[in-house]
């Protein structure tokens, strides 16, 4: 499944949980380092405003679907992909990095937030070791100087993985230039992931979720900063899907024309 803006593709190449765990782990076990990227509906809208998170995103080794309108998008142009929240691959990641004996770090939110969250995740995974976290400042700047300390500071002390709990388009233009300082070390973009381990942020009762209502959990949580938020999600809706039919009737074409 691709996105189209500008005449660039944005690809979710990461179908399912199977090749997550196969591409992840093979990474880990070779010290190559990776960003990850979460794709969802406001992402969409911000790919379509914004030519640095566009370049940024391009950056991304791996992208997967955050978000059940991806999937049903995904479906409708006949190249289906899994839902992978970002809140949801926390712990599968910090599995894979104990197997693997790598270091992790954890950069964004608030240290108390950051400091609750490695007590937890080290809590629940055996022989996970989180020995870097940083809370950026208020006005952090992704590709600033603070950002260049950082990211020298995670190769310096050889972090394998770091969870970034920026919120886009910080997270992702953070995780594009680790890729350049920091070959070795694998970003996985999050947003809320931290704030949900800790319990700063609830999650969507499970039913909820279950039957793609979180939105609507969200929304109700924040109706000011999110209302708006939706609203430009759902305004492009249309669009996405005329774009889903027209890579569905493209691949029906090339099968008419092998056969």
């Amino acid at each position: 499944m691709h996105f189209l803006f500008n005449n660039q593709r944005i690809v979710v190449n990461v179908p399912d949980a199977r090749k997550f765990s196969v591409e992840i782990t093979n990474r880990f076990q070779c010290a190559e380092g990776f960003a990850l990227a979460t794709v969802n509906l406001d992402h969409l809208v911000k790919l379509s405003r914004d030519e640095v998170f566009l370049r940024a995103y391009q950056a991304q080794d791996f992208i997967v679907a955050d978000g059940r309108p991806i999937v049903w998008l995904s479906r409708i142009a006949n190249r289906p992909v899994e839902l992978m929240p970002g809140s949801d691959l926390v712990t599968p990641l910090c599995k894979m990095a104990a197997q693997s004996g790598v270091k992790v770090a954890l950069v964004g939110s608030t240290e108390p937030v950051l400091e609750e969250a490695r007590t937890a995740l080290m809590h629940w995974v055996p022989g996970l070791e989180i020995t870097y976290v940083q809370a950026p400042s208020r006005n952090f700047d992704p590709e600033g100087d603070e950002s260049r300390r950082i990211l020298t500071e995670l190769a310096e002390q050889k972090v394998g993985m770091c969870f970034i709990a920026l919120g886009a388009p910080k997270q992702e233009r953070f995780a594009a230039l680790g890729r350049q300082l920091a070959p070795q070390v694998g970003f996985a973009s999050i947003g809320a992931g931290l704030d949900f381990v800790t319990g700063a942020q609830r999650r969507a009762p499970l039913w909820m979720r279950k039957l793609a209502l979180e939105w609507l959990w969200r929304m109700l949580s924040s109706p000011a900063r999110l209302v708006p938020r939706y609203a430009q999600c759902f305004a492009i809706l249309p669009r996405q899907v005329t774009q889903a039919l027209r890579i569905r009737r493209q691949r029906d074409d090339v099968r008419a024309q092998d056969s």
